[in-house]
């Protein structure tokens, strides 16, 4: 059956179901209220669930050849124990993340919207949805009509103004975001996504990331825990912070002396939010707009892709829409829940105030790995395999490893 499609927000999530949709033969406008397209922030992990949903896309290679592959994670604190160090190869010899700038992830997902048939509109922000019979009509601030579909997809992120639409509960702020930045990386830990911690109030990142676009200069993403009220006396302290983290990990010092001021990063707020039922009426939710949480466990960008391919899949396999619904909430409800309780579990150990925390995580969660089951279960829960559509052994046959 084919259907008329409205996709809000031309993000992650958003490119990617409108371009599955339209591959699949439905009708598919994609509104995005920005003039232009284009992504916010700098680095993201693509873990193996996230790989092999762009597998099913056909652009994996692609947005690998861009990115740059991730083994381990290690992180230590200011003082030079270790927190945690987990091994992807722990679980299977080959299995990795990758590592993506944001732009280069986006410039891949767009060239195969812009082929799959399904249109754009810029420029559009749509505030308003009423449903008149088997159509939902889209209006603007104004109350004028800028669209109808038989079905709307909300993927236009964490600030989704329609969750509420479909679940009355209010998102729970998280005390600390981050500010992000695109660096250049002169190979200073190739293969590594790299943390730095003092206490949980203090965290350094660094993630090398590839190339935003063919030809490009290799950069890495840079991050520092900040809670969202403190912006601007961070900004007006910048040196002061641009010593501070230099001390924390000294090899970052020459970058950090590049880097032209505060303006070259952009700030992130967290909330946590789980739609319970993910749908009403036509309206559907995907991505940050169905659950949004904490960048710890580096879910965003996979779920949001997971949840194109089981929106795809429920629609190419019910025609009743209240039963294509329920199918893709099925699909991705248990997944979903682990990641969600899992995520705003570990946050505050590593982003908070509490100081009993972060002294309990020092001692316990390093020493975890002397446990073998233990230390496989770390690494299913980091490539977020540890429940869901995919085992690891599926995700690494999507992924084109042995």
């Amino acid at each position: 059956m084919t259907r008329d499609i409205a996709v809000i927000g031309a993000g992650v999530g958003g490119l990617a179901v409108a371009t599955l949709l339209a591959r699949a033969g439905h009708r598919v406008t994609v509104l995005e209220r920005f003039a232009e397209p284009k992504p916010v922030g700098s680095g993201l992990m693509l873990q193996p669930t996230g790989l092999a949903a762009l597998d099913r896309l056909g652009l994996r290679e692609e947005v690998a050849a861009l990115g740059s592959r991730i083994d381990r994670l290690h992180g230590m604190t200011h003082r030079g124990g270790t927190v945690l160090d987990i091994a992807y190869a722990d679980l299977e010899p080959d299995l990795h993340a990758v590592a993506v700038h944001r732009a280069a992830l986006h410039g891949v997902l767009w060239r195969a919207f812009a082929a799959s048939g399904a249109r754009i509109e810029t420029g559009r922000h749509v505030t308003h949805i009423d449903e008149a019979g088997t159509r939902a009509i889209l209006r603007d601030e104004a109350g004028a009509t800028i669209g109808e579909a038989e079905i709307v997809v909300d993927a236009s992120g964490v600030r989704s103004s329609f969750r509420a639409v479909v679940e009355p509960r209010a998102p729970r702020p998280f005390a600390y975001g981050a500010l992000w930045a695109s660096v250049p990386d002169p190979g200073l830990a190739p293969g590594v996504l790299l943390q730095r911690h003092m206490s949980a109030r203090v965290m350094l990142g660094w993630l090398p990331v590839g190339r935003a676009e063919p030809g490009g200069p290799p950069l890495a993403a840079l991050f520092w825990s900040i809670k969202p009220g403190e912006h601007a006396a961070w900004a007006a302290g910048f040196d002061a912070w641009r010593e501070e983290a230099s001390a924390l990990w000294p090899p970052i010092a020459p970058v950090l002396a590049g880097l032209p001021g505060p303006e070259a990063f952009t700030p992130a707020s967290y909330i946590q939010f789980t739609a319970k039922r993910p749908w009403r009426g036509r309206l559907v939710l995907l991505g940050d707009a169905a659950h949004a949480t904490s960048p710890q466990l580096g879910q965003g960008a996979n779920s949001a892709l997971l949840d194109a391919l089981a929106l795809a899949d429920a629609l190419a396999a019910e025609t009743d829409l209240e039963a294509a619904f329920a199918r893709y909430a099925a699909i991705r409800r248990e997944h979903v829940r682990f990641y969600q309780r899992a995520s705003a579990l570990i946050t505050p150990f590593f982003q908070g105030d509490s100081r009993a925390m972060p002294m309990l995580r020092d001692q316990v969660f390093h020493r975890m790995r002397i446990i073998p089951w233990l230390r496989r279960e770390m690494v299913r829960t980091l490539a977020g395999l540890k429940t869901g559509l995919l085992t690891h052994r599926d995700a690494a046959r999507l992924a084109g490893l042995p």
